[in-house]
């Protein structure tokens, strides 16, 4: 996975949670962004961290902040555009993006959807689970860096399906038993169900 670098998408308002860092809430007693770290750092080469606004907030967690390009609030395709950008500056040729409110992704994330990509001869492979296509966990070239900095600036593109839907992609699929794999934490309640799962994980 050498020429796979990763960022976590952490620019979010979280207004459902109420405003704030939503991957600084605490669960089993560390931030959710802990949890996502130690996910994806074993399955890319470098991580940078894609968030707004102060970047010492983050400085315990040890990764490069990378902030939008983009004026204003783009949303996730800005992060990913940042995250590319940021790959790219290291001569990475792959980024693999995912939230930073999704404390459980799977293990073999980055070598399942790079398979799938090979396999299907894509640009873009995209992970899916209980019938949900979760379009902000993709690996993408950094070669489309320069064709999403247009569509966000120019065309004003703002959802990240439509600007995948303009190549060829695949979507790979994880089970939800016991546990789905891409859960996020966007309300107070799910922060609740996170600790559960993180209990249930814990006994095995």
């Amino acid at each position: 996975m050498s020429d796979i670098h990763g960022v976590i998408l952490a620019g979010g308002l979280a207004r459902r949670m109420g405003g704030g860092d939503k991957p600084l809430a605490d669960l089993s007693g560390r931030p959710i962004l802990a949890h996502v770290i130690d996910r994806l750092s074993p399955q890319c080469a470098g991580l940078a961290l894609n968030a707004n606004g102060d970047p010492a907030r983050f400085a315990g967690f040890g990764l490069p902040v990378v902030a939008d390009s983009v004026e204003g609030f783009a949303g996730p395709l800005a992060g990913v555009l940042a995250g590319m950008d940021d790959a790219a500056s290291v001569g990475a040729a792959w980024l693999i993006s995912a939230p930073g409110d999704t404390p459980f992704l799977p293990g073999d994330l980055v070598p399942r959807l790079a398979a799938a990509r090979n396999a299907a001869g894509v640009e873009i492979a995209v992970a899916s689970s209980g019938g949900r296509t979760h379009h902000a966990v993709a690996l993408w070239p950094t070669a489309l860096r320069n064709a999403l900095r247009r569509a966000l600036t120019l065309e004003g593109e703002r959802k990240v399906s439509s600007f995948i839907a303009r190549y060829s992609s695949v979507i790979v699929d994880w089970p939800v038993e016991p546990n789905d794999p891409f859960f996020n934490v966007n309300r107070p309640e799910d922060l609740e169900r996170a600790k559960a799962m993180a209990k249930e994980e814990a006994r095995g």
